[in-house]
């Protein structure tokens, strides 16, 4: 879990409140508080560290564009907010580019490998993990829009990752 708590003491209090008691439900998963400044030095150095990070939109904002651009930028970036067993909510992290809307040169993998996410969440993770060997090709293949240094259009990559899925 992060917070400012250090410097926003009674805004992020009810955060180290209700984090400290809901850890005491799980024991069995390894947890501690980072502040956020402290967090993102720590995804920088070694990301593989965090399964889940839980904090305020505000700064779950900032560390998700931090964490999409280590691993390739915006474009490829899935997310999920997931209520376990509940109504959950899939989208890009890019969300939706109105700047480039009708140019032909959005990344639409960010949003195919959100659909992954979404496809393990319902208990499909064959075809989420189909989503995902598909986007694994187009990047080895450079069949990829211009942000990751391709020439191919937003749907020339949905046309091409939809017929890989559909021969696999």
């Amino acid at each position: 879990m992060s917070d400012k708590s250090n410097a926003m003491t009674f805004a992020h209090d009810l955060w180290q409140r209700v984090f400290k008691q809901v850890r005491q439900e799980y024991p069995e998963i390894d947890s501690r508080h980072l502040y956020i400044d402290s967090l993102a030095m720590e995804v920088v150095r070694d990301p593989r560290q965090f399964d889940v990070i839980v904090t305020c939109n505000l700064f779950g904002d900032i560390i998700s564009d931090l964490g999409a651009q280590l691993a390739g930028g915006l474009g490829l970036a899935p997310s999920g907010n997931i209520h376990p067993g509940r109504t959950s909510l899939f989208e890009p992290v890019h969300g939706s580019a109105p700047n480039i809307a009708g140019k032909g040169i959005a990344n639409p993998l960010g949003s195919i490998l959100t659909a992954g996410l979404m496809l393990d969440f319902l208990g499909w993770r064959p075809e989420g993990d189909g989503l995902r060997d598909a986007v694994r090709s187009a990047i080895r293949e450079n069949f990829v829009p211009p942000d990751l240094g391709g020439d191919k259009k937003t749907v020339e990559v949905g046309d091409w990752i939809a017929g890989r899925i559909a021969n696999r």
